[in-house]
């Protein structure tokens, strides 16, 4: 019998560009659906030398709808991952589902959200949207680890409205979409860098490198602060058009993939939307046993007044208290509030806290604890605004002083920020053995 599959169809061309030197393994190729195959490639090879499955939709056969067989196809895949342990990538591209008013559609969609949803935390998993993405296939690619979208690509449950486009600048801007690239060519690229820097499954080591020293100089500004932290050439930003005033990225540290998360991107104090992307970024660390270093420099929570944002903070606590992976903390500048409780203090699970000789450390903010403690020194003050600026400053540098937490025990070292790198590279060194022993329970009961 003559296999009707187009060897040049987009699907295979995105596979041929995922897998190394194009090389990749098809299976169940003469499954058919309806009057033709189905509408998705299915198969194996290698990125970077690892093991991936991944699957391709394609458009050219009955616009890539979904039915039975390609849920059976594709379901077949995250079964495999999970046999053996290799990631899995999708590459969505389709109109939706085939629609015949009856309830198949659901159950072929239903599969494969199962099948995620059982290896989810124990194989990476990375969608990559490179055309339409719609109806309940949505769902799909957002339960990967990590969304991947071209940016002419849409992603929608049903048809938007000019008020609320599916656009992936949307998705983005919602945090759905972790990354944007121009083409299919540089999403597919992002993904096998991802691969590259991601254990192939819960229970494998962390991958090393070699790698090249950073060759930017420490500074309290991110960029720069990241850069000279990370090996040169390594960091992967993720979620860069969402809470803009958090920081998350993959990178390398000393030839270790490590997560690198900080709270100083703008400035800005943290509002829901960075508690959220840097709980779900912790999380994500966590299944894979990624170490996390967190730089903290923030005047604190924006939303603590209100009951979202008391909900965004304890999710963000609890994410950070019950991961397990190892997590050192640097207070870089300023840690006021809850936040330091939430991200650097003990009751975050930090196995190191370091902190700049500048670093602030306080309850509340230093304008606020000024009055409240000292309001009797501001009393009849001459220049009451040069007077609060003063003790303002005193109390930086007396209470709380990076050295009146050593003193009191609750951070482990001052460091210099030249020093950085070093004592991170040390920390990730030394608890490279690190292990855990939880209570026996299914999972936190983390509020979502």
């Amino acid at each position: 019998m003559q296999i009707d599959k187009n060897a040049n169809s987009p699907a295979r061309e995105r596979l041929a560009l995922l897998f190394d030197d194009g090389i990749y393994s098809e299976i169940n190729s003469m499954v058919r659906e309806k009057d033709a195959l189905t509408g998705v490639v299915t198969a194996y090879g290698y990125v970077n030398g690892n093991a991936v499955y991944a699957y391709s939709q394609d458009k050219t056969v009955n616009s890539a709808a979904m039915g039975i067989k390609q849920a059976e196809k594709i379901t077949k895949l995250y079964e495999l991952a999970a046999k053996t342990g290799a990631p899995i990538v999708g590459i969505h591209d389709s109109n939706g589902a085939y629609v015949d008013g009856t309830a198949a559609s659901l159950a072929a969609y239903g599969k494969i959200i199962e099948a995620a949803s059982k290896v989810s935390g124990v194989v990476p998993q990375i969608s990559v949207i490179t055309g339409t993405c719609a109806g309940s296939a949505a769902l799909i690619a957002c339960s990967s680890d990590f969304v991947i979208m071209t940016k002419e690509s849409e992603l929608f449950m049903a048809p938007c409205s000019n008020d609320n486009p599916g656009t992936a600048q949307k998705a983005a801007e919602a945090g759905l979409a972790s990354l944007l690239c121009n083409d299919d060519k540089s999403a597919l690229d992002k993904a096998r860098e991802l691969i590259n820097l991601l254990p192939v499954n819960n229970l494998s080591a962390v991958p090393m490198f070699e790698y090249n020293e950073s060759g930017t100089a420490p500074a309290s500004d991110l960029e720069s602060l990241t850069g000279s932290v990370a090996d040169a050439d390594s960091i992967i930003e993720i979620g860069s058009e969402y809470g803009t005033s958090a920081y998350t990225a993959l990178a390398s540290i000393g030839g270790t993939a490590a997560g690198i998360a900080a709270t100083n991107k703008s400035k800005e104090k943290l509002t829901a939307d960075d508690c959220a992307k840097l709980a779900r970024f912790m999380r994500t660390c966590d299944a894979f046993s990624i170490p996390v270093v967190t730089f903290v420099d923030t005047e604190g929570f924006a939303d603590g007044n209100t009951i979202s944002g008391i909900k965004a903070m304890t999710l963000l606590a609890n994410s950070y208290a019950e991961a397990t992976t190892v997590k050192i903390s640097v207070v870089t500048g300023k840690s006021s509030g809850p936040v330091f409780t939430a991200v650097a203090g003990s009751s975050s699970g930090s196995d190191f806290t370091f902190a700049w000789e500048n670093a602030v450390i306080s309850p509340f903010a230093s304008e606020t604890a000024v009055e409240f403690l000292w309001h009797d020194k501001l009393r009849g003050a001459e220049n009451l605004e040069a007077k609060r600026k003063e003790l303002t400053a005193e109390y930086e540098a007396s209470l709380a002083s990076a050295a009146s937490a050593a003193e009191g025990n609750y951070i482990d070292e001052i460091i210099s920020s030249a020093d950085t790198r070093k004592a991170v590279m040390s920390a990730f060194d030394i608890l490279s053995g690190k292990r855990v022993q939880k209570l026996p329970k299914k999972h936190n009961n983390i509020p979502f």
